[in-house]
């Protein structure tokens, strides 16, 4: 194991402690620049009354980016998994054709969802255009992050309806048999089997979500670059770190703030549904 622990220490384990010391520095990652220890600097900026307002409206919208692609991401996988799971003809093709996105990349799926959503020529425009209205899509900051939102779903079904699919594969057919000679009808099939006995890949499937849309920034720098309607948390690390302003100290103590936010509400959600499992 002893190469496997040093690789792991050389590319995680002290990159991760490098960003915790930065975060109290004022390094800004220019080669020439010296930099200073600050402490507890950049932390107070953060939360400051001078940037307070637009730093609550990035972890505003970071939650709400999370909430929405956990929840809808994980009904629809679900949902899609159980429909797929019967014996219907064609079943492989079409859990081919959802888990597509997956192995297309984040590149790609934003190009052609931009390309989609082109005001001025795409597809989404044509069919504005049939209701005689118009739109900039992602440029409009009322509707870019409901659409970045779909497409961060669209690009993880696959993943996680397969996860799901694997949790179905693993019950046994004659508990449904069973239930349906005493007179279960779908739907209590569903409740009383399908939901307890799935509840370990619906914790992983959920975490896994969770920790992935509060982290996300590639799709979104693809789709809108680095605008105010759709900053969040990993845009602004970014966007801070490695973007025009050079401020990889400032953008350490945000990461910490983010890596904060993660593990609390990680651990919240793992400790209930695994408090779930048991009752089910």
């Amino acid at each position: 194991m002893a190469p496997g622990l040093v690789l792991f220490g050389l590319f995680s384990l002290v990159p991760a402690v490098t960003v915790v010391l930065f975060s109290f520095t004022d390094v800004s990652g220019i080669p020439g620049i010296g930099w200073n220890w600050v402490g507890f600097k950049n932390y107070t900026r953060f939360f400051a009354s001078g940037e307070a307002s637009a730093n609550l409206g990035v972890l505003w919208r970071t939650l709400v980016f999370a909430f929405c692609v956990t929840v809808v991401l994980n009904a629809l996988a679900l949902g899609t998994a159980v429909l797929l799971n019967n014996k219907i003809k064609g079943a492989a093709f079409f859990r081919a054709i959802i888990f597509m996105p997956v192995v297309l990349g984040v590149t790609v799926t934003g190009l052609i969802w931009s390309l989609f959503f082109n005001p001025t020529g795409g597809p989404a425009a044509s069919i504005w255009a049939l209701f005689g209205q118009s739109s900039a899509f992602l440029g409009d900051p009322n509707l870019a992050l409901g659409i970045v939102i779909f497409v961060q779903i669209w690009m993880s079904l696959g993943y996680s309806m397969m996860i799901y699919h694997a949790g179905l594969m693993a019950i046994p057919a004659e508990l449904y048999e069973a239930a349906t000679v005493d007179g279960a009808n779908a739907f209590q099939r569903f409740r009383r089997i399908t939901v307890p006995l799935i509840a370990p890949a619906t914790t992983v499937n959920v975490l896994i979500s969770i920790i992935g849309s509060l982290q996300t920034y590639q799709i979104i720098y693809v789709l809108t670059g680095s605008r105010p309607s759709t900053s969040v948390l990993a845009m602004q690390i970014f966007a801070l770190g490695f973007g025009g302003s050079s401020e990889q100290g400032y953008a350490s103590a945000i990461s910490m703030v983010q890596f904060v936010l993660t593990a609390i509400i990680s651990l919240i959600a793992l400790w209930f549904l695994r408090r779930q499992e048991t009752q089910l």
